[in-house]
């Protein structure tokens, strides 16, 4: 990857949607070559995918929040993972080192419907305990990484 890449990478993760004609005319290359260097790119791997970002404001869902988990012992993993695989309002979940097994980042509509999703947490055969903080507003929240030249 060279710096040609890295500009055309900072394009789309501004809008995925930009043409290979417009990164052409911005990075003054040609069109068949920057349509090269994108199947490249997803061929390797470095583009995951493209996706919408969807403001979760305009879906009523106005609360984050991020959730850690404790499982009680490593052989209820599967189950755990299995559960929050089928809940919409968790977006994420990182395996983490420290007092807590799980974070999890939860986007959902309010205090009530969050006591909800808690309930169905702390009932998966497993879970020890658990601590959910409140995000109040979010200063930086970036979608994917920046693309750096070594």
């Amino acid at each position: 990857m060279d710096n040609i890449d890295i500009k055309i990478l900072k394009i789309l993760q501004k809008n995925a949607r930009t043409t290979a004609s417009e990164i052409s005319s911005q990075i003054n290359l040609s069109v068949p070559a920057v349509s090269d260097r994108l199947k490249k790119l997803e061929t390797s791997g470095i583009i995951k995918q493209y996706t919408a970002i969807i403001d979760p404001v305009h879906l009523k869902r106005q609360l984050t929040a991020i959730m850690f988990i404790s499982l009680e012992r490593p052989k209820y993993t599967d189950l755990f993972a299995e559960c929050i695989q089928q809940e919409d309002e968790i977006l994420e979940c990182h395996y983490i080192a420290g007092d807590f097994d799980y974070a999890l980042k939860v986007i959902t509509e309010n205090t009530s419907t969050l006591e909800h999703l808690l309930n169905r947490m702390k009932s998966i055969r497993g879970v020890r305990k658990t601590k959910t903080v409140i995000v109040l507003s979010t200063f930086k929240n970036n979608y994917s990484i920046t693309p750096h030249t070594e």
